[in-house]
């Protein structure tokens, strides 16, 4: 006999998933929290095993993210792919057709720009090829990517696209410091808006979501901190105090994607903290942080407590 009805604790069995970017941090949690929720997934990324890429972290690739989703009884593969080469997305997206005929869910989270970051600067001092490709790896990577993956994933309704990007619509109205990342961060808010506009008309949804303040690799790095230290960085930045694990931003994604009324949140988006509410799970500490919150009371002139946002 045979069902419809995905295993208990696997509301994505069944689904094909592509996480472009899931070398590290926000992504690579993603990928796994999809995974371990039943779903096939395609990792994707420019640092292997073989190559690194112009970030410069060897250590963490697709083949160990790949391996993450295994041991969080999830299936993965993982595909090399530079999102800015419209062949290499080519071959992957023909992969997935040949593979499942169909792709269900598209995260697109490609970045790897923070090493270009210039704050405290004016956008005429800074270097022009420096900020373009900000904007490539930001912006044009994701436009790519979705003008490619999108005609596969609209062949049949129930089809899901999530922008990752820093900040919501509504955080990000304030200055981000830099006039290239404040362009690359946006642009994600905007392009989910859009073609949420265009996929409602074929039954599938785009969302924008961002992390709050995010204890990735490279995060805790800058810190000089691990996941088990990261209070220690609290006296450096207090904001620290309301940090998250990249698995936070995963379980959001994960929820999101298996909630049968998602198109409610079509061409919005969304914080971690906005969607832990929304659907009731915790970080790993079993917290709840909400940064973009606190911020929000901050830049409003109230004085809030950073524990009522924990």
């Amino acid at each position: 006999m045979t069902t419809d009805t995905p295993p208990a604790g696997k509301p994505l069995a069944g689904k094909i998933a592509l996480v472009a970017g899931a070398t590290r941090g926000a992504g690579r949690a993603i990928a796994v929290q999809l995974g371990a929720a039943g779903a096939t997934v395609y990792v994707t990324g420019r640092t292997t095993r073989a190559q690194v890429s112009e970030v410069g972290r060897a250590t963490e690739t697709i083949e160990e993210t790949a391996e993450l989703v295994t041991a969080a009884d999830g299936e993965a593969i993982a595909v090399p792919t530079d999102h800015l080469e419209p062949e290499q997305v080519r071959a992957l997206v023909g992969r997935i057709e040949r593979d499942h005929s169909r792709l269900d869910i598209l995260v697109n989270d490609i970045w790897g720009g923070n090493h270009l970051l210039d704050f405290n600067t004016k956008m005429w001092d800074v270097d022009l090829d420096r900020g373009l490709r900000m904007l490539e790896l930001g912006a044009k990577s994701h436009i790519i990517t979705s003008s490619i993956a999108l005609p596969l994933l609209v062949r049949q309704p129930g089809g899901l696209v999530i922008e990752v990007t820093d900040g919501t619509a509504e955080t990000n109205k304030g200055f981000r410091e830099n006039f290239y990342y404040d362009l690359a961060k946006n642009a994600p808010i905007r392009m989910a808006f859009i073609l949420g506009e265009e996929l409602k008309s074929v039954g599938c949804t785009a969302v924008a979501v961002t992390p709050g303040f995010i204890r990735s690799e490279e995060m805790l790095d800058i810190f000089g901190l691990t996941q088990e230290t990261w209070r220690d960085g609290i006296e450096k930045q207090p904001h620290w105090a309301l940090s998250e694990s990249p698995v936070y931003l995963g379980r959001g994604v994960a929820a999101l994607a298996a909630d049968p009324e998602r198109a409610r949140w079509n061409g919005q988006s969304l914080s971690s903290g906005a969607l832990a509410k929304e659907y009731g799970f915790t970080d790993t500490d079993g917290s709840r942080p909400d940064v973009w919150a606190f911020m929000l009371q901050e830049a409003a002139g109230a004085d809030p407590s950073l524990a009522d946002y924990r």
